[in-house]
């Protein structure tokens, strides 16, 4: 009986020596995916201050205007002025087109799209069958004739190949129209092109300094007053102190001229004028005798004529 026992205890003792261990994984964290780096976003343009001007005692729009080199209608376009004659001291201007308001007197252009072509129907050729047709097998009895005529027909050439081929036919494209030719710039619009003349002809009594800002020209009561180069005019009226009855010619985005102390104006605002037309007669409004004060301006900054005009 105890050797049953032992022997039983042997047994059951190599049993659990022959179990293996269960295995054993490592559960680690699934790596995670890859972020997508977000570019970042573009940098915003950066806009250019919008220059300004802060009105003083004395000042009127049209003074304003004229230092700058601008018209005074666009002047008072921009900051939303009614009364051009009421201007309140201290108040600041803008001196350039705020975005979406056109200058005065240009009218927008627009260019129409062009339309697409028609879409090409595709359609059957003429005498091209719409339906396969299959052809039908005769039957005929076996014999060696019979065979030997097959056995020909198979080895020969195609039917089809014995047939002329179909017209090639060529699908011609829709005719295009030609793109417009870009417009040409009128003359006289570039920033320094400007085929200028003296106004006047005369004795110059006081050459151009800074504080002149022009010349004077004396003549006689009456005598031509010729513009300097073709231009818009954009003022004519005596509503700036010291200059008497004036006349502004805007040549260009660049270029101005103004002619002061006037007898008689010949030419009204916006009326187009051209080189060496008459647009005034010489006198001596708001001055001590008769003259003319004329002054060339580049971007509103006063330049000495001599250095642009040719020679008297």
């Amino acid at each position: 009986m105890k050797r049953a026992l032992a022997i039983l205890m042997i047994v059951a003792l190599a049993g659990c020596a022959a179990r293996r261990p269960a295995p054993v994984t490592d559960r680690l964290p699934s790596p995670l995916p890859p972020v997508a780096e977000t570019p970042a976003p573009p940098p915003e343009p950066i806009e250019k201050p919008v220059p300004t001007h802060t009105v003083k005692r004395g000042e009127t729009l049209a003074s304003i205007a004229l230092q700058y080199g601008v018209d005074y209608r666009e002047l008072a376009a921009w900051n939303s002025i009614v009364n051009p004659n009421r201007l309140e001291v201290g108040r600041v201007l803008v001196l350039a087109a705020p975005t979406g308001i056109s200058p005065v007197g240009a009218a927008p252009v627009t260019t129409p799209l062009a339309t697409a072509p028609p879409p090409i129907e595709a359609r059957p050729l003429a005498n091209t069958p719409t339906a396969k047709v299959e052809p039908r097998a005769a039957k005929v009895p076996f014999s060696e004739r019979a065979m030997a005529q097959v056995t020909a027909a198979e080895s020969g050439p195609s039917p089809l190949s014995a047939e002329a081929p179909p017209p090639l036919v060529v699908a011609t494209a829709p005719p295009v129209a030609p793109s417009p030719e870009p417009e040409k710039p009128v003359p006289g619009t570039e920033s320094e092109d400007v085929d200028w003349m003296w106004p006047t002809k005369g004795r110059v009594l006081a050459p151009f300094s800074e504080v002149s800002k022009g010349v004077d020209i004396a003549g006689r009561k009456g005598a031509p007053v010729l513009a300097a180069a073709s231009g818009r005019v954009i003022y004519a009226d005596a509503g700036v102190r010291g200059y008497g009855k004036l006349i502004i010619i805007k040549h260009n985005d660049t270029w101005v001229s103004a002619y002061a102390h006037n007898d008689s104006l010949l030419v009204k605002e916006q009326q187009e004028v051209r080189k060496g037309q008459k647009i005034a007669e010489m006198g001596s409004s708001d001055t001590d005798q008769v003259k003319l004060h004329f002054e060339v301006r580049r971007r509103g900054k006063p330049v000495d004529p001599a250095k642009v005009l040719p020679g008297m």
